[in-house]
């Protein structure tokens, strides 16, 4: 049974004036995931990731982390939605509060988010919220098709395409969407699984990495 894992990048420069960046926790995390994969044994064939600087970055990190020499595949199709076209930083800052920073954003981002799930006039992000999950679904089935009987890929990705994938797999309502996205933790494992029945979600924003000794890396935002 063939396997994807879908990763989300390392923490990026939320608050500054370069969010697509990866920060220094960011890039501790992604060693980190690395360190994960290479104690799994993980049998991987391809690796992929969107074409954004924190997502790239991540596999730079991680990949060394898990004995891995792979090239890393670009498609744009694992590329976030604009979140800072639908809510400029700018919006939710508190230079003192970082923390206020990312929930306030946060909030807002629900709110915007709604409006596109359903299908509305959103300002700041192009195209439909159907076609985006719907490029996500076809890059999964891509991928699978790409890999060997029984083989792994490694897809570095974003928190808005795990989310999609996962939710239409779980053939949630927009809610279920929004819930799952608020969840997701730099760095998670989300693991997918192929087999007679078609792509099945196995597993969801797996944390165990950062548990322990490295819990002081886990982070949302």
């Amino acid at each position: 049974m063939g396997a994807v894992y879908l990763l989300r990048h390392g923490q990026a420069s939320f608050g500054t004036a370069d969010y697509d960046v990866l920060s220094p926790t960011g890039e501790l995390q992604s060693k980190v995931l690395g360190d994960e994969l290479r104690r799994r044994e993980v049998p991987v064939h391809a690796v992929w990731a969107g074409t954004l600087r924190r997502q790239l970055a991540t596999a730079a990190a991680c990949l060394p982390a898990a004995g891995l020499d792979l090239p890393v595949r670009q498609d744009p199709r694992w590329n976030e939605y604009d979140h800072l076209g639908l809510v400029p930083q700018g919006q939710a800052a508190d230079p003192s509060d970082r923390a206020a920073s990312a929930r306030r954003f946060q909030e807002l981002l629900d709110e915007a988010l709604r409006g596109w799930l359903e299908g509305g006039s959103t300002a700041g992000v192009s195209g439909t919220w159907a076609e985006f999950a719907g490029g996500t679904v076809a890059a999964v089935d891509e991928v699978f098709d790409d890999l060997p009987r029984g083989g792994s890929a490694l897809v570095f990705t974003s928190a808005g395409v795990i989310s999609a994938v996962c939710a239409r797999l779980l053939n949630t309502p927009p809610s279920g969407y929004l819930a799952l996205n608020r969840t997701m933790a730099n760095a998670g494992i989300t693991k997918l699984v192929r087999g007679r029945s078609g792509v099945s979600l196995l597993s969801f924003n797996e944390l165990g990495h950062f548990e322990g000794d490295r819990r002081e890396l886990l982070s949302y935002r």
